[in-house]
């Protein structure tokens, strides 16, 4: 990807299923609640969210319930069984639930967690990434480790030791992922292989240059064991995939027609047809191409839209001037957001701009690290933008440089900052309820993030200036040639080079960008979320506005929108607008 997106804001990406009629009316009703039927509720509420970080701990440390920190998951057959069953037990109690005697936030809050478990339920019995993704295990092994890393919530003696406790269980995750896939992916795989080395190196280097700074020698001498331990596990399960995995996996990775529409409608709360919503994305990939293409061409008549482009990537900061700029540029869009009521602050925290820490740099060019939502002590908020290495030549400095180019720095600074996932984080801490804290969806929080970009060009930024509409535009034509290759490439049989191609060809991407969004649509199949919930907003927001008439405030639209969590839009629109006859 050219960019790392990334919300750090320790949210659950779980999906939304509006599992009953929400009505109105039935908002209405409850609004006269039992409290015992409430007091009931908010018990399994809390029951299930411990099942869920004991299964999950590295989710509760990413939120901020420490507790978890030296646990592990158990990805074993036997557990994942277990857990199935744990799953049916927690669904049928919440479905048992009386809802018109809970308050009108508590019957939100049900749908959120029935849905959750749904599409819990549906990856562990029938898409089984546990079976087929041999990246699942590994990629898990550091992912638990590096939640301890990104933020100093405690001592770092005391991160260490929960970092042991960890490492000690990553041979028992590694084993299950050699005993349970059976039904490899072949991409899925070649991407495992790929992955490995980075997540070798992590371990090698960036952990130990994390924690080097805890003086207690006989701390560090168990970490060294127990590190180099992991280390060498981890090289026998890149061994083992590439000598007993990769010769007998299979070229099937595709979800299917079924499967794919339930993983949206569990996901992310949409039950439109696969036909009209592939539709709705190609017309926005023609509407994004020929704005690219008449913008590009208002400004160098003479010039191909391409090469037009290519010469606004070069004028970019020094590395030296990476981080200023980027202090600058967010210095404008708080102003902007401010002056113009784009959107309401709930809170004053301090956004810092610092250089991506080492154990960051291969997987983020630029990233937002927000606290999670219950972090009590850790609660700085850190924009990071990936210098390049000292070592690099000057070419691949270069390169590297093109994409913090002045206008993509603030476009991306839009997405990532203000208003976009910086802003959305602080709103998260406000949400109204522990659940709407923790559960939500993706096409609100990328396609928030991602509207934000087009709006914030609406409203007047940098003057309506051509050469920053045209690097918005280019990155909206990376996201909506993602919506429509992850429904091509899942349902319609669309293989890794045609969607490549597709890329490069509909998207104006480079090759070695086409190549790694085909790759990642294979294993992110949802990853459409970015230009659908865009849609969705946008959308939403011209019937909000008819509503209102001559009272529409775009920023009272905004501030109502964050209020709600992050749960997918169309039960935002309920709130909002109410039930309809549509």
């Amino acid at each position: 990807m050219r960019k790392s997106r990334r919300l750090v804001a320790g949210i659950l990406f779980a999906g939304i299923y509006l599992a009953a009629p929400f009505t109105v009316a039935a908002q209405t009703e409850s609004k006269v609640f039992n409290s015992q039927k409430e007091s009931t509720f908010t018990s399994l509420v809390d029951s299930y969210f411990d099942f869920v970080f004991k299964t999950n701990p590295g989710l509760a440390s990413q939120l901020g319930f420490h507790e978890y920190d030296s646990q592990m998951p158990d990805y074993s057959e036997t557990a994942i069984q277990k857990q199935t069953v744990e799953l049916h037990k927690r669904l049928a109690q919440f479905e048992a639930v009386p809802s018109a005697s809970l308050s009108e936030q508590s019957r939100i809050d049900l749908t959120l967690i029935k849905s959750s478990i749904k599409s819990a339920l549906l990856e562990l019995e029938e898409i089984q990434d546990w079976r087929k993704n041999p990246d699942f295990y590994s990629s898990s092994a550091s992912g638990c480790i590096y939640n301890l890393m990104t933020r100093d919530y405690g001592p770092l003696k005391q991160r260490l030791e929960a970092v042991i406790a960890r490492e000690r269980k990553i041979s028992a995750l590694l084993e299950s992922g050699k005993q349970n896939i059976d039904k490899a992916a072949k991409i899925y795989t070649e991407i495992a292989l790929e992955q490995l080395p980075g997540i070798i190196d992590f371990f090698a280097n960036s952990v130990p240059q994390k924690f080097a700074p805890v003086k207690d020698e006989s701390l560090q001498a168990e970490f060294k064991q127990v590190n180099d331990s992991v280390i060498n596990e981890l090289k026998q399960y890149e061994q083992h995939l590439k000598n007993n995995v990769l010769p007998k996996a299979s070229d099937s990775f595709a979800l299917g027609k079924e499967r794919y529409s339930k993983k949206l409608l569990y996901d992310e709360m949409v039950d439109t047809p696969l036909s009209e919503l592939l539709t709705a994305g190609i017309k926005e990939l023609k509407r994004l191409q020929a704005e690219f293409n008449s913008t590009a061409l208002s400004l160098e008549p003479n010039k191909k839209p391409l090469e037009t482009f290519a010469a606004i990537s070069a004028d970019h900061p020094s590395p030296q001037k990476l981080i200023a700029d980027t202090d600058g540029v967010l210095d404008q869009l708080k102003d902007f957001c401010l002056k113009k009521h784009i959107v309401s602050l709930p809170s004053q925290e301090i956004l810092s701009v610092a250089e991506t820490p080492p154990f960051m740099r291969a997987l983020a060019f630029a990233a937002m690290d927000c606290p999670g939502p219950f972090e009590t002590k850790a609660k700085e908020a850190y924009y990071y933008v990936t210098l390049p290495e000292s070592s690099w030549n000057a070419k691949r400095t270069e390169e590297h440089m093109r994409s913090f180019c002045r206008y993509d720095l603030l476009n991306t600074s839009v997405h990532e900052a203000y208003p976009g996932h910086f802003v959305q984080g602080l709103w998260v801490k406000k949400a109204p309820s522990k659940t709407t804290k923790i559960l939500g969806c993706n096409s609100n929080v990328e396609g928030w993030a991602h509207y934000c970009e087009q709006m914030m060009l609406e409203e007047g930024l940098e003057n309506g200036n051509k050469k920053l509409k045209l690097v918005q535009i280019h990155d909206a034509l990376l996201r909506v040639c993602r919506y429509i290759c992850a429904i091509k490439m899942h349902t319609e049989g669309m293989n890794v080079q045609e969607a490549s191609d597709f890329f490069v060809n509909e998207g104006y991407q480079e090759r070695a960008n086409g190549d790694r969004e085909a790759k990642r649509g294979t294993m992110d199949p949802t990853y459409l979320v970015y230009t659908l919930g865009k849609l969705q907003i946008l959308a939403l927001r011209e019937e909000y506005k008819k509503l209102k008439g001559n009272n529409f405030s775009l920023e009272d639209f905004h501030n109502r929108f964050l209020a709600t969590g992050f749960p997918p839009i169309k039960l935002i629109r309920l709130q909002l607008i109410g039930q309809t006859n549509d």
